[in-house]
């Protein structure tokens, strides 16, 4: 059984992201260790990217400010940061990153950095299930499963894009950019996914509150929470990790 096999066994996931480098890559690795230990049971971690198509405002900031750091945030020193972390933390860490720089740094050098950082999956947001193919048998050859999107618009795609899903299914819970709402409608999706795999599915993309997780986490596997934690980030700096800790706590609670 996979490490993100094991983070949904017999109990409902809930899955934190936070951006690498902001404010540094020691905080990161500070921040990732508080989540863990306030219950997350699987970490996204996002490259920062000068162009973040997928996020909104609040995770567009957390990219620049990572990418403005004097001391640098290459994709280099992210691998580094999580080679020390994941032998820090038992949970599961995914990378969110979008295609160029996974391309630019060479799909097998990547995948193979990846499965020697501790890194169990990732998440391209900018990469469509007919282009999949391009990096999937590389990722599989390193044992790191490429989680796919399903979204509102995806309509007769999703099952498509459920019976090709390897780790977990980031089921994108509404139309737009990462952000937090306060309305989110996502059954029917979760209901074609469940009839087509066995894969988990967790919902991303808005969710804040303790209710909305609760929720959610009886709709789905998991809740994906980013935008609220970076919020946090951005608030607090470098002395983010409690209140870190405290807002997780209180999510992973709920989904529980």
């Amino acid at each position: 059984m996979t490490k993100i096999a094991e983070a949904f066994q017999n109990k409902k996931a809930f899955i934190g992201f936070l951006t690498a480098g902001d404010p540094s890559l020691e905080c990161t690795e500070k921040f990732i260790i508080k989540m863990e230990e306030a219950g997350a049971a699987l970490i996204e971690i996002g490259i920062p990217f000068s162009d973040p198509i997928a996020e909104g405002p609040v995770i567009q900031s957390a990219n620049i400010r990572a990418l403005s750091n004097p001391n640098g945030c290459t994709t280099d020193q992210v691998f580094e940061m999580v080679e020390r972390v994941s032998k820090k933390v038992s949970v599961p860490l995914v990378f969110l990153t979008y295609l160029n720089p996974v391309f630019k740094y060479g799909y097998d050098r990547f995948f193979a950095r990846c499965a020697s950082a501790g890194i169990s999956g990732i998440i391209v947001p900018d990469m469509p299930l007919e282009e999949k193919g391009e990096v999937a048998d590389i990722a599989a050859k390193h044992g790191v499963d490429v989680i796919s999107l399903i979204a509102p618009t995806s309509k007769e795609r999703i099952a498509k894009i459920a019976k090709s899903a390897t780790g977990y299914i980031y089921i994108v819970s509404s139309m737009g950019v990462t952000g937090m709402r306060s309305e989110i409608t996502t059954e029917s999706i979760v209901r074609v996914v469940k009839e087509n795999t066995s894969v988990p599915a967790a919902i991303g993309f808005g969710i804040n509150t303790p209710e909305q997780a609760k929720k959610y986490a009886g709709i789905a596997d998991g809740v994906i929470v980013g935008s609220a934690i970076v919020k946090i980030i951005e608030k607090y700096g470098e002395n983010a990790a409690e209140p870190v800790y405290n807002y997780v706590k209180e999510m992973a609670d709920a989904v529980k």
